[in-house]
């Protein structure tokens, strides 16, 4: 059995990884962790860091495929203000304990706490004490932590201080407790089915720090687990071996001509396209009918019909040219019935008539005589 394990790493000139100068209180500095070695970290171990005046957290629970093997971490630290670094080593020791087994594993929920908040010392050590004094163990062991989001959850919204929720995992010696067998009795089983909370005896002894869904809780008992044994199957003469260098059979393997494969791919589309030219060309150029062999195939009275048609446009065209068109009455002249003068049109005669109107204004005239109108008598 294997516990989980975590390293605060400090932002802070006094905390247990040296930073780089600077006033600690105030300059942003960030984490990079990596395997010694290697871009990345070892697949069990996660680190989180929420801002840049934050510490950062390395957590993870090995398997027991690691046991014996030492981790080194290298962390490089980045003073953003500064641009200085500074890097250090975390030796990580994994070790079994097998002479310790808990067989009783019981998954929580936590819906109000991050991961970050949970690997506190004082925070674990709350929940850990709530536990046993539900479960009765004689040993109590934190197994593994992990985030929610990990688990295919959402980030929460920023409002109503939400959190992104945390599962853990506590192993024990002694069977599980009739207060956490009560989440899978049937009336409970049905609430959740109905997304409601189920109605659990000793949520109160939790209820004041940490608020747990125990609809998601999971109990396990490694004694009535049957182990699943996977046989790989033979992989042939075909599959590389799990270790070595691959070494390829470069002195064994023959020349290709590829003359053949140019013949196909471009001498072959060039030959059709020549021919199908030379097809349209010799369509287009010596099929030709021409004008006297349609005429020749045409009745005679269709021609005779088609050549009245064009005399009748050419002539009414001719017309169209030469027509006069009469002036309007406002550009004849004037004659004043009192004076007896004959007043000139307004307009010379070479003025352009196309856009002349035919009624003219009386407003614009130069000679306007007003004639008296005669009032009735009485």
């Amino acid at each position: 059995m294997l516990s989980c394990c975590w390293q605060h790493i400090h932002n802070s000139a006094n905390g247990s990884t040296s930073v780089p100068t600077g006033d600690a209180s105030s300059d942003p500095i960030t984490f990079n962790t990596n395997l010694m070695g290697y871009p990345d970290r070892p697949g069990w171990l996660r680190y989180i860091q929420r801002t840049q005046h934050s510490d950062g957290v390395l957590y993870g629970s090995p398997t027991a495929e690691h046991v014996g093997k030492p981790s080194v971490i290298e962390i490089t630290a980045y003073n953003r203000r500064t641009f200085e670094t500074a890097r250090r080593n975390l030796v990580i020791n994994i070790m079994a304990t097998e002479e310790f087994p808990l067989p009783y594993q019981a998954e929580f929920y936590i819906k109000n706490m991050n991961v970050e908040e949970m690997l506190a010392s004082e925070v674990l050590g709350d929940f850990l004490g709530a536990v046993k004094n539900v479960w009765q163990p004689e040993r109590l062991n934190a197994i593994n932590i992990t985030s929610a989001l990990d688990r295919g959850g959402r980030v929460p919204l920023p409002i109503n201080n939400l959190k992104e929720g945390v599962y853990v995992m506590v192993g024990a010696d002694v069977a599980f407790s009739s207060c956490l067998r009560e989440v899978e009795s049937p009336h409970n089983q049905l609430r959740c089915s109905q997304e409601m909370e189920p109605v659990i005896s000793c949520d109160k002894k939790f209820r004041a720090q940490f608020h747990i869904d125990w609809c998601k809780i999971s109990l396990v008992d490694i004694n009535k687990v049957v182990p699943v044994y996977i046989t790989r199957p033979d992989p042939g003469t075909g599959i590389l071996p799990e270790f070595g260098e691959y070494s390829p059979p470069s002195e064994s393997l023959m020349g290709r001509n590829y003359f053949s494969d140019f013949l196909i791919t471009l001498a072959v589309p060039s030959a059709v396209a020549l021919v199908l030219f030379f097809i349209l060309g010799y369509t287009m150029c010596c099929r030709r009918e021409g004008v006297e062999k349609r005429n020749m195939q045409t009745p005679d009275i269709e021609l005779v019909h088609h050549s009245s048609i064009q005399k009748s446009t050419k002539e009414l065209r001719n017309m169209s040219k030469n027509r006069e068109i009469s002036w309007p009455l406002s550009t004849l002249p004037v004659f004043n019935p009192v004076s007896g003068e004959v007043v000139p049109p307004i307009h010379p005669d070479n003025y352009e008539t196309t856009s002349m109107p035919l009624m003219q204004t009386q407003t614009n005239l130069q000679n306007q005589i007003t004639i008296p109108q005669q009032r009735p008598s009485g």
